[in-house]
């Protein structure tokens, strides 16, 4: 955009001696320049050019067609984008790897969850340790990511978690991994509680959030200084987790629960969502921070909770997408859930303003994980029987 021109202002003064001839000051005469005195326009100013804008989404779709499968040395556990054209899968748990594919669907890198974590800080573990890589979630400008691991092995470890579990079972601790997404090498590691499963990177990039299963709690990290700033107490296995858009609150699934959590971040104050579904596991929140879209795998529904309602948070819709959903993604205009069907193989497509299933589209065996990418509308299915599938909105030319 360009500034008006700045424009001349008239000059009232008094003639003061000879030297300085002043436009106006002699009636009836215009200005004389001389060599030490030049009339010179005002110079003409521009604003800076405005940064160039990033294209414009693509819509969400309601209708879907598959598109590429990816396969290879995998079981995929989780698949997740970035947002910046890369994508990675957590092959859980004896695979040991992630794997990093492009938006061409190429693999581009297989990063393994060895590591020496004494050179990190902690000598009480000496040699290699491995992991057991879970859910991954992104840095907001796609640098990094962070890997649950779902347990530790190697010399100084307890033994391997398990799903049924309490907070008094000897379990050691297990950490997160933080990979450098252009040298794809680990780069951090944080120690946090007992069979971590998921975690969410807040909007603002300043804090990473991770739930942890059999320690009934969720970490709070510091990302610029990889310290645990609070730990949350958590009703029996906690799982999912989605941030606020203003970075302010997380929203935790209980999945030994029927109920959400309403998290302070800067706090750490708890609230409960009652009654949302048995098995509450998958946790997605609108765009506009509005409602909060929940996976209840052992209800077979997916809840909408309006966050907004007059009496306080409240479900205000319940559906049906098929047998045991449990992962979620939601669409980054917010108009479209995608929810996989472990139990029946599916995945469907859930119109969000109407809470109506659009389409149910067939996947691999048992898919698990899944993803949305907001470059392209694509949305990724993995699936335990070792396949990734892309599917793409059906009205792409």
């Amino acid at each position: 955009m360009r500034a008006p021109l700045s424009r001349p202002t008239a000059a009232v003064g008094v003639c003061v001696g000879a030297v300085l001839v002043l436009a106006g000051c002699l009636q009836g005469s215009s200005p004389q320049p001389t060599e030490t005195s030049a009339v010179v326009a005002p110079p003409t100013k521009t604003a800076p050019p405005d940064p160039p804008s990033s294209p414009p989404l693509p819509p969400s779709a309601a209708q879907l067609v598959k598109g590429t499968t990816i396969a290879g040395a995998i079981s995929p556990k989780s698949v997740v984008a970035s947002g910046h054209g890369l994508f990675v899968a957590q092959n859980m748990m004896y695979r040991h790897t992630v794997t990093v594919y492009d938006d061409q669907f190429e693999l581009v890198a297989t990063i393994a969850d060895s590591v020496d974590l004494s050179q990190f800080g902690y000598p009480q573990y000496p040699g290699i340790s491995r992991g057991a890589p879970v859910e991954a979630a992104f840095m907001p400008d796609g640098k990094h990511v962070y890997v649950s691991n779902y347990g530790m092995y190697g010399t100084g470890h307890g033994r391997e978690g398990s799903d049924t579990c309490s907070t008094s079972d000897p379990l050691t601790a297990s950490f997160v991994y933080r990979i450098d997404m252009e040298t794809f090498e680990i780069d951090q590691v944080i120690e946090v509680g007992k069979v971590p499963k998921f975690l969410a990177v807040s909007p603002d990039g300043k804090r990473l959030l991770v739930s942890n299963w059999c320690s009934f709690n969720l970490s709070v990290i510091d990302t610029a200084t990889q310290e645990t700033v609070r730990t949350v107490d958590m009703q029996k296995w906690p799982r999912g987790i989605a941030v606020s858009p203003d970075s302010k609150t997380a929203y935790v699934a209980a999945f030994g629960s029927s109920d959400v959590a309403i998290v302070d971040i800067a706090t750490g104050d708890t609230q409960w969502i009652k009654d949302v579904g048995r098995a509450t596991r998958h946790v997605n929140v609108s765009p506009d921070g509005q409602f909060l879209y929940v996976t209840c795998a052992s209800a077979n529904h997916v809840a909408k909770i309006d966050l907004e309602a007059p009496g306080g948070p409240a479900v205000v819709a319940r559906l049906n997408t098929g047998k045991e959903p449990r992962s979620a993604t939601l669409a980054s205009d917010g108009l479209h859930l995608y929810v996989v069907n472990y139990d029946v193989n599916t995945v469907a497509v859930v119109d969000t303003t109407t809470m109506t299933v659009t389409q149910t589209l067939p996947t691999g065996h048992h898919p698990i994980g899944i993803t949305y990418d907001p470059q392209t509308a694509n949305v990724w299915v993995a699936s335990y029987s070792g396949t990734i599938v892309v599917f793409e909105p059906a009205d792409t030319p």
